[in-house]
């Protein structure tokens, strides 16, 4: 097994999956603001795809567990072709229930590949992990350059709008599923198969276990709201979709490219440091965002929102995989996603019905104390650790 090749098959894979994502945020809730019959219902096909991958993130990992990283990657790329096929159709018929249940099957994609960065934890030397995660999550870059574009000229390139961007959705998972099919991670041992470990509540029960998810779901959730509203929000404001997928374009890079120094800054200054940063950084945004509703101050607010996630997102999993002993990694990584993604699919509801009923200003007031617990509770456990040592 060669990790280096390994992370950069999953770094790949990570850029078409979150080239196939970040299509879905910048087209699926106005095509759900066309569609749908009640116009809150906007970002409602968001949400499905968010269940969908919060519904999977258990059997994912247990079905990895049992048959391996690569058959599951392999099947998680068949069920987003499968996805954004029944998602054309719906685009065809003008069907907005069947969009959402074809975003349910891109979520279950979703799923699969938030294991990625697990894998490539997996997969390094103890003293690599961090760097080996955020090298897979950089990956995402490519993603969010190509993600708006692919958004953008493929929009009216085929009658009705956006049927051609869902085919090009099938493409790319298509591509995926052949990049790890070469992936070269053994399955556990049959006895590591079998391992139970320590009850879950055990492990939760751990400070640092509590601080990793609150940090990744408040970190998700948090980026998860301002991001789903604001191409709504900016078409609210009289800016074109132009600028929509320029803002999202320099949100994704603004989540992805710190993934190439997060890891050495983990490792220097410590990870829960990092987590608070990343908490400074959201709140750095939220006053921007609250400053005024100019394409600079989009895109002001949005870059930092991605750095944010970034430092909270791999300093929440690097802290993660502390918590656990490798035959108790499935339902740990298991559970914390499903966390993650429940809480991804509260908040691209919620921000569809804030953003066009309350307004932008409430939306982002709303996010304000979930990044303040996050700050406390990481204070908390540094300080904790401080005495103790």
């Amino acid at each position: 097994m060669n990790p280096k090749r390994n992370i950069a098959l999953l770094a790949t894979a990570q850029a078409l999956l979150l080239t196939n994502g970040i299509t879905l945020v910048a087209i699926n809730g106005l095509l759900g603001f066309q569609l749908a019959t009640d116009k809150r219902l906007a970002t409602l096909p968001i949400t499905t795809y968010v269940i969908g991958g919060a519904l999977a993130t258990l059997p994912a990992a247990f079905f990895m567990k049992r048959y391996g990283r690569r058959a599951g990657f392999m099947l998680g790329s068949g069920l987003g072709m499968l996805g954004a096929m029944i998602a054309a159709l719906a685009v065809y018929m003008g069907s907005f229930w069947l969009l959402c249940f074809g975003t349910v099957f891109a979520g279950v994609y979703n799923a699969f590949g938030q294991q990625y960065r697990f894998a490539a934890a997996d997969a390094a030397p103890l003293d690599w992990k961090s760097k080996a995660i955020s090298l897979t999550l950089a990956g995402g870059i490519l993603g969010g350059v190509i993600g708006p574009e692919i958004g953008k000229w493929t929009r009216s390139l085929i009658e009705p709008t956006y049927l051609a961007s869902y085919i090009a959705l099938i493409l790319i998972a298509g591509l995926s599923m052949l990049i790890v099919s070469r992936l070269e991670i053994p399955p556990l041992t049959v006895s590591e198969q079998k391992a139970v470990g320590r009850p879950l509540h055990q492990i939760a029960r751990q400070p640092a276990t509590i601080v990793a998810v609150l940090a990744a779901a408040a970190g998700y959730g948090v980026m998860n709201l301002l991001m789903t509203a604001t191409p709504l929000a900016m078409d609210i404001c009289g800016l074109p979709f132009s600028d929509t997928a320029f803002i999202l374009q320099w949100h994704v890079i603004a989540m992805f490219a710190p993934s190439f120094f997060t890891g050495g800054l983990i490792k220097r200054f410590g990870v829960l440091k990092i987590l608070n940063v990343g908490a400074a950084l959201m709140f750095v945004c939220i006053a921007i965002a609250l400053s005024g509703i100019t394409l600079m101050h989009f895109w002001w607010a949005l870059v930092l929102l991605g750095i944010g996630w970034n430092f909270l997102f791999i300093g929440g999993t690097t802290l993660l995989t502390e918590t656990y002993r490798s035959e108790e990694r499935a339902k740990v990584q298991g559970s914390n996603d499903f966390i993650v993604l429940g809480v991804q699919g509260v908040t691209s509801l919620s921000s569809g019905v804030l953003v066009t009923s309350t307004g932008w200003a409430t939306l982002n007031h709303y996010a304000l104390p979930i990044i303040a617990m996050t700050a406390l509770a990481t204070t908390l456990l540094w300080l904790h650790r401080k005495t103790a040592h």
